[in-house]
């Protein structure tokens, strides 16, 4: 049976960010950063926690055409924490957005 590996990921909140658009403001996207926005039409703050969780660190970077390195120096970058859990049988995750 292959092993399954899940991802939980959440943004970081810097000081009391108390707007979303304050908190996507936090770091200057390049042009490709820019680029990926534009082609799905959401900021990458949104875009790739959702991914990962979804499909996997991999997957995401495959579909959104950079390479692991570059994804994960845009997850450093944007705030956005990635942790890997282990669930035993019958175990379930939920990831919840604190608004």
């Amino acid at each position: 049976m292959p092993e399954i590996a899940w991802y939980a990921v959440a943004i970081l909140e810097e000081g009391n960010a108390s707007s979303t658009q304050r908190r996507y403001t936090l770091a200057k996207k390049t042009k490709l950063m820019q680029r990926v926005e534009k082609d799905h039409q959401r900021p990458l703050e949104r875009l790739l926690p959702e991914m990962v969780n979804e499909i996997g660190l991999s997957s995401t970077a495959e579909e959104l055409g950079v390479s692991k390195a570059t994804l994960g120096y845009w997850l450093l970058k944007l705030g956005i924490n990635v942790r890997r859990v282990a669930l035993a049988p019958g175990e379930t995750l939920e990831v919840k957005r604190i608004s």
